[in-house]
């Protein structure tokens, strides 16, 4: 039995007609898409520390420009709730710490060479002033690279936002002491060699300090020279100090 033809009319034709060519054309285009990969979420950033400006405000340092190594001690009570030397309350919480030379506000990244671990801290106050020693750290800082057990750790210090470390005036501390004549003791004799020679009081959580410092250099090599010349000629403990004014 031969087909009958089944005759369509003509506007349902081109009506299929079209359904037909759209089909084809979507199929061509799906066959040669390149699919599209989604870029990686960026990975979130590390929290400034405590009372640091927005990274946005931060004045960025040239990478390498402040390196330096040492050992890292931290410090807590009693100096918790007392005056940091820029006049802040010291609170052991957050992410801050002493240096001698670095201006206030440096933020400084802390790498613990024992176990790699970092942390970043905002320099708020002076010291440590004990040989050796190139940073004390709050003790948070201290507990997110596991150096509190120890008390302290062999550490690199990278300053990454802050003013130029190296521009500023620069003193030796020679002494401190809790009886003020005794300071003036050692200021009146250091001041027959070197000028200038004062003492800066400083209020401690163990009682009134005087400090006595020489020089006011405008270099932190020229001061350490300094340093240098009265560790040898006077037998003295000398730290090179950021006069902070």
């Amino acid at each position: 039995m031969s087909a009958i033809p089944v005759l369509i009319p003509r506007h349902e034709f081109l009506q299929r007609l079209a359904v037909a060519l759209a089909f084809l054309v979507l199929a061509g285009g799906c066959a040669h898409r390149t699919p599209t990969v989604q870029p990686p979420a960026a990975a979130p950033m590390a929290p400034a520390p405590s009372g640091a400006p927005p990274a946005a405000e931060r004045q960025p340092a040239v990478p390498g420009e402040y390196i330096e190594q040492g050992i890292a001690s931290w410090y807590g009570v009693p100096f918790d709730g007392h005056r940091t030397s820029n006049g802040e309350i010291y609170d052991m919480h957050q992410f801050t710490a002493a240096h001698r030379t670095l201006p206030f506000g440096a933020i400084v990244r802390v790498t613990n060479l024992r176990n790699g671990k970092q942390t970043e801290v905002r320099i708020n106050d002076r010291g440590p002033f004990v040989a050796d020693r190139v940073i004390d750290l709050s003790l948070s800082a201290a507990q997110a690279i596991d150096m509190v057990g120890p008390g302290t750790a062999p550490v690199r210090l990278e300053m990454i936002a802050g003013s130029i470390p190296l521009v500023g005036f620069f003193a030796v501390q020679v002494g401190a002491f809790q009886f003020e004549e005794n300071a003036e003791r050692l200021r009146a004799r250091l001041a027959m060699t070197y000028s200038p020679v004062s003492i800066a009081p400083y209020d401690s959580p163990n009682g009134l300090f005087y400090r006595v410092r020489v020089g006011r250099l405008p270099s932190e090599a020229a001061a350490q020279e300094l340093a240098s010349e009265l560790q040898s000629n006077e037998q003295l403990t000398a730290f090179v100090v950021r006069l902070d004014e």
